[in-house]
């Protein structure tokens, strides 16, 4: 196979490329596939990279499983809290309602990152030289002007919001995220703590540092973000206690502090005539559910199972029939998750940063419905965990 001409072209090796990568030669070994990755070919770099906790559903575990890519070092979400700031209104969950071995989990997106990297070279190790079409191109100098022909092109380039090429449809939250790394006394293991204030969600996750260090990620307005992004240690402390509460303990040290601004970006339409979108590259969610990556994960999944159907029975040089179709009819499989899960992260996302009465009174009964309904709360969990089918 020439580099310039394959079947499938991958744009993009973050996460949710790689993993479509590995699960398409996973399935096909012989699959005509090239990644395109603006990443260097050393982990080293990335080693050091991004160190946000990111939140991953059991289903992405399960996932992640059949790939061998599950990081070595991840912090368990046993039971999650869900409050409102000087409002009533609560709901808990716990692993044991739902049968599972954890609700979630949390790691560094760099592990996710690197885990993925091992996980594709240990994929493309096992297929014998003979039988490999697989080239790994890592973009240089040399190669940024390459133009590579290809019968699909799968476009994963992620993103941050507002760091995109691209915007179609959504809406800027006026918000951003503070992310970093807060240590508690005595805090409880497994324990993860959403509270809903005024200004949006602050979350309190759980870490593989130990049981007493955790992940932060505070939303507020931008204005106010900045403004905690530069208090001392000791003045940053004091104002999350006042915000939070004492719940989970009192607050003793702050580091890595970081701010990520916050929208939604999505695709109306994610394949067209051969392309097809998939991850940050199809929709950018608020970090409000935790539901990104995972999202992500499942379209990089269910893609890579469609474009093993295409290509795994075709005779050499043959041209993929209905190639339109069949994505026409991936994007169709993937329309209730996708609309499911983008418009209940925008929901919770706005209705919970409202201070209207009416809006206040009524998110106080959801979350006490949600404690007292236990169908409800187990709907919504299986949601957040394994996505739409």
């Amino acid at each position: 196979m020439s580099i310039s001409n394959c079947d499938i072209l991958i744009q993009g090796g973050g996460p949710v490329g790689l993993a479509c990568a590995t699960w398409c030669l996973q399935k096909y070994p012989e699959a005509k596939l090239v990644l395109v990755d603006r990443n260097p070919i050393d982990d080293a770099d990335l080693a050091l990279a991004d160190s946000r906790g990111i939140a991953l559903s059991h289903g992405s575990k399960l996932l992640l499983d059949t790939i061998n890519a599950w990081p070595k070092e991840c912090a368990d979400i046993h039971r999650v809290h869900v409050s409102q700031a000087g409002r009533f209104g609560r709901a808990l969950m716990n692993r044991e309602e739902l049968g599972q071995d954890a609700l979630g989990h949390i790691i560094r997106y760099r592990d996710i990152h690197l885990a993925l990297r091992q996980a594709l070279r240990a994929i493309q190790s096992e297929i014998k030289p003979t039988a490999s079409h697989f080239a790994w191109l890592h973009i240089n100098k040399d190669t940024e002007h390459l133009n590579i022909q290809a019968k699909c092109v799968v476009h994963a380039e992620g993103g941050l919001f507002q760091k995109q090429d691209w915007v179609e449809s959504g809406r800027d939250y006026d918000q951003s995220a503070l992310v970093g790394l807060v240590e508690v006394e005595n805090a409880a293991a497994h324990q993860a703590w959403e509270r809903f204030t005024s200004e949006g969600p602050l979350a309190i996750l759980p870490s593989h540092y130990g049981n007493n260090i955790l992940n932060l990620v505070w939303c507020g307005s931008p204005e106010s973000s900045q403004e905690r992004l530069n208090f001392s240690d000791a003045d940053f402390l004091v104002a999350l206690q006042n915000a939070f509460g004492s719940r989970v303990g009192r607050f003793l040290k702050i580091q890595d502090r970081r701010l990520y601004a916050l929208g939604l970006n999505y695709r109306k339409e994610i394949t067209r005539g051969n392309e097809v979108w998939i991850g940050n590259a199809a929709q950018t969610l608020h970090p409000v559910a935790g539901q990104g990556l995972n999202l992500g994960l499942r379209d990089a999944f269910l893609l890579a199972e469609t474009l093993v159907e295409i290509f795994s029975n075709l005779e050499e040089e043959q041209t993929p029939p209905h190639i339109e179709n069949a994505l026409a009819k991936y994007a169709k499989s993937r329309k209730a998750d996708r609309a499911t899960t983008i418009g209940l992260t925008d929901f919770m996302a706005r209705v919970f940063t409202s201070n209207l009465l009416p809006i206040v009174i009524g998110r106080g009964l959801a979350l006490s419905a949600l404690q007292w309904l236990p169908p409800v709360k187990t709907a919504l969990a299986r949601q957040m965990m394994f996505g739409r089918r």
